[in-house]
């Protein structure tokens, strides 16, 4: 598999990620109208384009059908939004954000200080092979995963395949896991609070759509719109660390801000795309200043041209990185299951 090339430009290597995130700070200010405005013009189209479906179930499902992509990108960029808000980059007051934040979450079915908390982490632990595990996709090195039982091995490579990544692990995680603060139970009433309110609004937000509209039709809108902004949400997130030149380090070689800079990527979508993921693709600069709201990470990108060529990948180039599945401590490279047992078999 080719290794991406942008990853090894001189570019690239001359880039300071310290440096480049003292720069950023003049991006990471909110504009509290333009925030309004990017909340408005995605929750009044996504209920609006909910209702449509809604109504015409009447008409054929295969009408409701043809506006789940519509409907799931939407619903997408209201989770983006939320995560913006778990950030502190959506709003200059915090309060401001967490208040968005709780109530998009009734819609995202995400609990909005539960899931802030594991973000949270998985920024402070991106590519640190000592702090795996939470808010991550599970990544094995080659050889933990030939030392680990028969049976962790099955199951790993059952967690890998692009099946369980995009289809299955995504429909557990938004409909069941979520439901309860799973890794934070001790942590604190908080995050049962999240995830126990979160619940019971969502709850009472089917529970009219049912009585209105009936159970079948809001099940057979509301279910796949869901799967549809889940699966592409995960995919997104998957594409964004996982890749052939991604950045892993253990110990005190493990930093932070060249973790963030070389182990995200650039996905440069086309400009529609790009709109419905509010810039989520643009995941290095947001590594490395998380701060910066969504709608001026382009404004990064056009400052400093350098960072567009850093880990670059188009739509085309993301179905590749799927096969890839173990992280190999010599390379420093990301390989497939087949690569890894000629790596292994070498010793």
């Amino acid at each position: 598999m080719p290794k991406n090339s942008s990853a090894a430009s001189p570019d690239a290597a001359a880039l300071n990620p310290r440096l480049l995130a003292s720069q950023f700070k003049p991006f990471a200010k909110p504009n509290t109208a333009r925030s309004l405005w990017e909340l408005a013009v995605t929750i009044i189209p996504f209920f609006a384009v909910l209702l449509v479906m809604l109504v015409a179930l009447d008409a054929g499902y295969w009408l409701a059908l043809a506006l789940v992509p519509l409907s799931g990108l939407l619903l997408l960029r209201t989770f983006i939004i939320q995560h913006d808000c778990g950030h502190g980059a959506f709003l200059s007051k915090r309060a401001g954000n967490d208040w968005v934040g709780r109530a998009l979450g009734v819609l995202t079915f995400t609990p909005y200080d539960c899931w802030r908390r594991s973000h949270t982490l998985h920024h402070a632990s991106t590519g640190n092979l000592d702090a795996r595990g939470f808010g991550d996709v599970d990544t094995l090195t080659i050889r933990e995963f030939y030392e680990g039982s028969g049976l962790r091995r099955t199951l790993y490579r059952l967690y890998r395949h692009p099946l369980v990544l995009l289809g299955i692990g995504p429909a557990y995680l938004f409909m069941l896991r979520h439901r309860l603060p799973v890794g934070l139970m001790r942590e604190g009433m908080i995050y049962w609070v999240s995830a126990l309110t979160t619940n019971l609004a969502t709850a009472a937000v089917l529970a009219v759509l049912i009585v209105t509209f009936g159970f079948a039709t809001t099940a057979l809108v509301v279910v796949p719109t869901l799967l549809m902004a889940a699966s592409t949400g995960v995919w997104l997130f998957y594409i964004q660390h996982q890749f052939e030149a991604a950045h892993w380090d253990a110990g005190a070689d493990w930093s932070f801000h060249e973790a963030a800079l070389r182990g995200s990527s650039f996905l440069d979508l086309p400009q529609p795309l790009r709109w419905f993921t509010a810039n989520i693709g643009v995941h290095h600069v947001h590594h490395l200043a998380s701060r910066i709201p969504f709608y001026r990470l382009s404004e990064v990108l056009e400052t400093f041209p350098e960072l567009a060529r850093l880990n670059r990948f188009t739509i085309g180039q993301t179905i590749a990185p799927l096969r890839l599945a173990l992280w190999d401590e010599d390379s420093r490279q990301l390989v497939t299951f087949r690569e890894a047992s000629r790596i292994y078999a070498k010793g």
